[in-house]
């Protein structure tokens, strides 16, 4: 039995004018998708998600619900990410060597520019009042 690598990652989000999703681009791979990573001994899915996204993004965030799990193999091994929607609240991108470039975007366009299918149920699955703020 392979381990199984368990990581946890944000879908993250503002309003300016409308509401935006923020994109990562990782040069190692180069795609895009939403900031996420691998847990720390000891650490919880919810504390490294909240770490991944001020490591990759420069934000601190709020996080808010939970979203679906994502399931894939990486690298010939199952890999399991927890994943919650998160308010941006502060901060700024700086480029690093693991994320060298964001985007904010509309949720439609967000959706089409993630590089894997599995990321964009996760733009789909966003708790409905974030599409229409009552």
């Amino acid at each position: 039995m392979t381990d199984v690598v368990l990581a946890a990652g944000c879908v993250l989000w503002r309003r300016s004018g409308g509401l935006e999703i923020c994109l990562v681009h990782r040069p190692k791979y180069d795609d895009w998708s939403h900031p996420k990573g691998k847990l720390k001994p000891g650490e919880t899915p919810l504390a490294c998600a909240v770490r991944e996204v001020l490591e990759e993004t420069g934000y601190v965030c709020l996080p808010g619900a939970r979203l679906p799990t994502v399931r894939y193999f990486a690298q010939g091994r199952p890999k399991v990410v927890s994943y919650w929607e998160a308010e941006a609240v502060s901060g700024g991108f700086v480029p690093n060597s693991e994320v060298d470039r964001i985007l904010w975007l509309p949720p439609a366009a967000a959706r089409n520019r993630l590089t894997q299918p599995r990321d964009k149920t996760l733009i789909d699955a966003l708790p409905h009042n974030l599409h229409h703020p009552t």
